[in-house]
């Protein structure tokens, strides 16, 4: 029989307070707890790579060249990848809603858990299963013609991954803003607006209203990083997507560190 020391114990709990709390047996747990989520699982990794089928996969894309790096299924590759990974990290996030209803954050005040900690704990499980969603959708897309340089794939999805962080504080900020009962309800026609007006499911063009306004939206930054190494974009552009990234990333774990305080407070 396995026995706890008290200088055992004693040693993990400095550990874990030293790094504020976090606790990678907690991450690991909750890793396991996502991928048995059923619905989520449908949502992140079946949706996405179904709307690259049909938007991406009519013949005369796979041929047609008007980008500096492959055919135009390799850019709907990209963008539906990276919105896979955006509905995975955001729905990942708003998990938190469920634990909140359970009674789980109010549970935390007994822990040392510190609230950064927590956010990150809770972005780092959403993210991966972020990265699963991309490599389920690069997968498809390259067996049904997506064609871009063997670095372009790497780079693009691996900037996807990374900047779809962004969307798991988002997703823990809306967690904690609504209700466990409504949280999915909601963000899914916010997310679909959201890929609408950030040019995920059709071009933005280069001149009026629409692309202007489009580089204040949240998924402006990642979608135009994202494919920046197959699409060749322009430097000032690229800088504006960077500082588009960073904004909101510091909106969403400003505010989702806000409200976990807060939920963890409250009496």
């Amino acid at each position: 029989m396995t026995t706890t020391t008290p200088s055992t114990t004693t040693r993990t709990s400095a550990r874990a307070v030293a790094w504020g709390g976090f606790s990678p047996t907690f991450l690991g747990l909750e890793i396991r707890r996502l991928f048995r989520n059923k619905r989520t699982l449908i949502f992140t990794l079946v949706m996405p790579p179904v709307f690259f089928v049909i938007f991406g996969t009519q013949s005369d894309y796979r041929t047609d060249y008007p980008f500096a790096h492959g055919n135009v299924t390799g850019y709907i590759a990209i963008s539906m990848a990276v919105y896979g990974a955006m509905l995975a990290t955001t729905s990942g996030g708003a998990m938190v809603s469920v634990e909140r209803a359970q009674g789980w954050s109010r549970q935390l005040r007994l822990t040392p858990l510190k609230p950064v900690a927590y956010i990150v704990t809770k972005v780092l499980v959403a993210m991966t299963m972020g990265a699963a969603s991309i490599v389920v959708v690069f997968v498809v897309a390259k067996f049904l013609g997506a064609d871009m340089p063997i670095w372009v794939w790497i780079v693009s999805g691996l900037i996807g991954w990374i900047g779809s962080a962004v969307f798991a504080a988002f997703g823990l900020f809306m967690g904690y803003l609504l209700p466990s009962e409504n949280v999915m309800q909601i963000l899914g026609p916010v997310l679909a607006f959201l890929a609408l007006a950030g040019g995920l499911f059709v071009p933005l063009g280069d001149s009026g209203w629409f692309p202007m306004l489009a580089q204040f939206t949240p998924l402006y930054g990642l979608a135009t990083v994202s494919r920046a190494a197959f699409a060749g974009t322009e430097t000032g552009t690229l800088l504006i997507a960077v500082i588009n990234l960073a904004v909101w990333a510091t909106v969403f774990v400003s505010g989702a560190a806000l409200l976990f305080r807060r939920d963890t407070t409250r009496a």
